[in-house]
């Protein structure tokens, strides 16, 4: 009877483990466009709307291929770590 409990809960845990990264894959999907973009509420001329976390305003900006918006400036922490949230998905938008 042991043997029986311990494989139905082996099976249990592994379809369990499955399912999740089933769903974390499709989640990470579904995060960025087809084209590699980056999935960004956008205004009506597709600038990205986000909020800047060097001056905490909103800003419709374009973004480049490696995720860094127009107003980007190379070595400021709080840009680059702008960048870094929008090739996450985690940037703050509007």
């Amino acid at each position: 009877m042991d043997d029986r409990l311990e494989r139905f809960i082996r099976e249990k845990f592994r379809a369990a483990g499955r399912q999740y990264a089933r769903a974390k894959r499709e989640y990470d999907e579904g995060r960025t466009d087809a084209d590699g973009g980056f999935d960004l509420p956008r205004d009506d001329e597709g600038r990205a709307k986000i909020v800047c976390r060097r001056y905490a305003e909103r800003r419709a900006v374009a973004v480049d291929g490696e995720g860094r918006p127009d107003c980007f400036e190379a070595g400021h922490p709080d840009c680059v770590g702008c960048a870094e949230d929008v090739r996450t998905g985690v940037v703050e938008t509007w």
